[in-house]
């Protein structure tokens, strides 16, 4: 035997698949004609009441309505839609109805987040910035103190122009430096 005929396979029925949900039962005692199902009723509840309604209607074709009711009550009482019994399917369909469009997140409806504005700004500084940053720290003279500005005005400095060539001030820098004299030499 090939492998794939030696695959072994179990099955266990539960009662529920073995007995489906019927009304109308007790012990050994039985509705007469039943036990039925919840569409069964459903039909002959709805049927019935229509009939009743609509009696000044069908009177004048005799038993026929009535017929018709009763092949109906029997004809759902196995009626499956996509493999499941009509009541269930209705349900499936209300509840599908009623579920969020978004869906849900942990049981509750997702949702977009509100739109806002992002608002923010930037700042463009001169090339001449970056050089007056990069220049070697002065100590102040004693007798000076900083001067703090007010809070209520905001003071920029002023790009300061290079006086003089800027040393390189990291290590990367001055070997960058250094190899750039060599090159020139």
């Amino acid at each position: 035997m090939s492998a794939a005929a030696q695959v072994r396979m179990g099955r266990f029925y539960t009662s529920a698949r073995r007995h489906p949900w019927v009304l109308g039962k007790v012990a050994d005692w039985r509705i007469p004609l039943g036990p039925y199902t919840p569409a069964q009723i459903a039909v002959a509840v709805g049927g019935g009441f229509l009939l009743v309604k609509t009696l000044s209607w069908w009177s004048w074709m005799g038993p026929v309505p009535i017929a018709a009711w009763l092949l109906a009550v029997w004809a759902v009482r196995r009626a499956k839609i996509n493999g499941r019994a009509p009541m269930q399917a209705a349900l499936g369909w209300v509840l599908l109805g009623w579920q969020p469009r978004g869906g849900r997140i942990g049981g509750r409806a997702a949702r977009d987040r509100t739109p806002r504005a992002l608002l923010g700004g930037f700042t463009i500084e001169d090339a001449f910035a970056s050089v007056a940053i990069a220049a070697p720290f002065r100590a102040r003279p004693a007798g000076r103190t900083p001067t703090t500005p007010r809070s209520s005005t905001r003071r920029r400095p002023a790009p300061a122009a290079p006086a003089a060539p800027v040393r390189p001030v990291s290590g990367v820098q001055q070997l960058l430096a250094l190899a750039q004299q060599g090159c020139a030499r």
